[in-house]
């Protein structure tokens, strides 16, 4: 076990956390000497997502926040079980109220208040962990979106109760959104303090301030080519949706959203669209999942820019497309010093997918089932590139202090990731290398990927050489330490777990079927062993991690270079247009 005491900094930052949880705890007390609140001036359109089914199950007892699911049918939502803390900030955060308000009917908006109120008899006078600038942000844009719903057939004493619990949220988060940390903590809490101050009565003081602030996060958290420090798709998409959020809910309130506001939204755009696959899913690196179905298209349709053809790398991700068939590799060094304690070692790896379906994939991030799952979503084998045994492409670090939890920084990251990228009208071509072994072994990873121009066929080369003399002095002397056995390397390719993968052809290919009846065929052209080993799909959602399966090519590099080739060829076209039916529910034990 590690001893976290001898962490350099660890008590530092843990000091640190305990005075901001204090202050935090203070101004929420202090908040209820507000200005009392009593009407809406205006209110922004309802904009965000809300689950039918997923209001359904919580009308029925079932309560599945941050990966963890509970099953209790108490009167009151605050009266369950909270196995972590991230299940507790989900509850307090009031996203589920999106779900409900899409279930609708009385019966449900009965329970929401009842939900509400209970909330507000527990917590509004400072208690509970929900009194955080990220939190507080997020449960205001929820509160107010859904006021309608929250405040239809209530009385007035019940009305007042609410309007008073806004007023105060409303000032701690003006007092307080400057501690939530940089990024997308920090974009809830201001979009949450320009939501309540364009709807309450005498706040709108507070939207200018707001409107100042938001792009000067812009500034600070959004480089020049749309990107955020984390490489985390899934999190620019977060980030995104608030800017839209809070620049739409600015307009219609007669307000112009600032310059570096609207910029930001114009470079973030095509950006995500380069992350996005041909599914609607995005690209799932660095601690990022596929996102909220509709809510990337939604994200994208709402901010008006229009779709342009980009070059080069987004965020540090290459994208090839051609007919309904989409690859995204991460062709960057990972994230790096305090933006990588989220961050996987995935340099060179890619996802694949055909027209709706996802083929190759990686496992994603496992931190809803435990450290140690996290810790091996992060790890290069769980990603579909060339990893040599025992190594990732980027070790981790002893952990170091995150709020209260205790994660792992990345080091000896490959530093040098050089790219090249050209089309024609054969089809386009990808080829990068890293470094990342190279301290280790000597040894470079060198990727090369053509994709045909209709899609229907992929051509990989992975190279693991010592490419220049110092690398092969470095590399024999390996050898010799090891007695000439050689570096032993695998390819992993992972297979969505809706994908069937069978071996065919004596062992030497490995069919692919999709349900929509589409056929691919895995082979290749090497000395390499092929094997179908078991995997494993790490999924927001579900309540354990999800079996699946996973071509594995494995080789030894005993001279200075080792080549294998590789291919994934269309075999069969799918029905047209066809839908499978998706589960209802996203709680089963699958």
């Amino acid at each position: 076990m590690t001893d976290h005491t001898q962490i350099p900094g660890a008590f530092s930052a843990r000091l640190n956390r305990t005075k901001k949880n204090l202050l935090d705890r203070i101004y929420a007390r202090l908040s209820g000497f507000s200005h009392p609140v009593t009407a809406f001036i205006s209110q922004p359109e309802p904009r965000t997502i809300g689950s039918y089914a997923r209001g359904q199950q919580l009308r029925a007892g079932n309560f599945m926040f941050a990966g963890r699911l509970v099953v209790d049918n108490v009167n009151s939502i605050w009266e369950i079980e909270r196995p972590d803390g991230a299940f507790e900030a989900y509850l307090h955060g009031f996203s589920w109220l999106d779900d409900l308000a899409a279930v609708g009917d009385v019966a449900t908006r009965r329970i929401t208040q009842d939900w509400l109120i209970g909330w507000i008899d527990r917590y509004d006078s400072g208690h509970g962990s929900g009194w955080t600038p990220e939190l507080t942000g997020r449960r205001l844009i929820r509160w107010i979106n859904h006021a309608l719903f929250l405040l239809k057939n209530q009385d007035k004493p019940t009305s007042d109760r609410y309007f008073r619990s806004l007023a105060r949220q409303t000032k701690f988060l003006s007092r307080r959104w400057h501690s939530a940390p940089v990024g997308l903590p920090r974009f809830e809490a201001l979009t949450g303090l320009i939501y309540a101050g364009l709807a309450l009565e005498g706040s709108d003081h507070l939207v200018v301030p707001a409107m100042k602030a938001i792009a000067q996060e812009c500034d600070r958290c959004i480089d020049e080519a749309g990107g955020i420090p984390s490489r985390n798709p899934e999190e620019l998409m977060e980030v995104f949706t608030l800017l839209n959020w809070a620049a739409s809910s600015l307009s219609e309130a007669g307000h112009m959203p600032l310059r570096p506001h609207l910029l930001a939204i114009e470079r973030v755009a095509p950006t995500l669209r380069a992350l996005r696959h041909a599914d609607g899913t995005l690209a799932r690196f660095h601690g990022g999942g596929i996102g909220m179905e509709g809510r990337l298209d939604q994200a994208l349709a709402a901010s008006g820019v229009r779709a342009r053809t980009g070059t080069g790398l987004a965020m540090g991700f290459a994208r090839m497309s051609g007919g309904r068939t989409s690859v995204i590799v991460d062709a960057y060094p990972p994230p790096s010093a305090a933006h990588s304690f989220n961050a996987h070692a995935s340099t060179l790896a890619f996802e694949m997918t055909s027209g709706r379906r996802p083929i190759i994939v990686n496992c994603g991030s496992g931190a809803q089932y435990g450290e140690e799952w996290r810790r091996a979503g992060r790890a290069t084998p769980s990603h579909s590139t060339l990893c040599i045994d025992g190594y990732s492409s980027s070790r981790f670090a002893a952990p170091g202090l995150v709020g209260d939890i205790f994660y792992e920084m990345l080091i000896d990251t490959p530093r040098d990731v050089p790219v090249q990228q050209s089309s024609g009208t054969e089809g386009s071509r990808f080829q990068a290398s890293h470094d990342g072994y190279i301290a280790t072994h000597g040894l470079s990873h060198v990727r090369q990927i053509d994709m045909s121009i209709n899609g229907r066929e992929i051509i990989g080369t992975d190279t693991l050489g010592a490419l220049s003399e110092n690398d092969r002095i470095a590399f024999e002397a390996m050898m010799n330490s090891n007695q000439g056995r050689g570096v032993a390397f695998d390819i992993r390719f992972h297979i969505h777990p809706d994908v069937s993968a069978e071996l065919d052809l004596g062992g030497t290919a490995v069919s692919l079927s999709l349900k929509s009846g589409e056929v691919w065929v895995f082979r290749h052209d090497s000395e390499a062993v092929l094997a179908l080993d078991p995997g494993v799909y790490l999924e927001s959602g579900r309540l354990k991690p999800r079996a699946t399966k996973q071509i594995v090519l494995s080789d030894v590099v005993m001279d200075y270079a080792s080549v294998i080739s590789w291919s994934l060829a269309r075999a069969q076209d799918g029905q047209r247009h066809f839908r499978d039916l998706e589960d209802t529910f996203a709680t089963d034990n699958s």
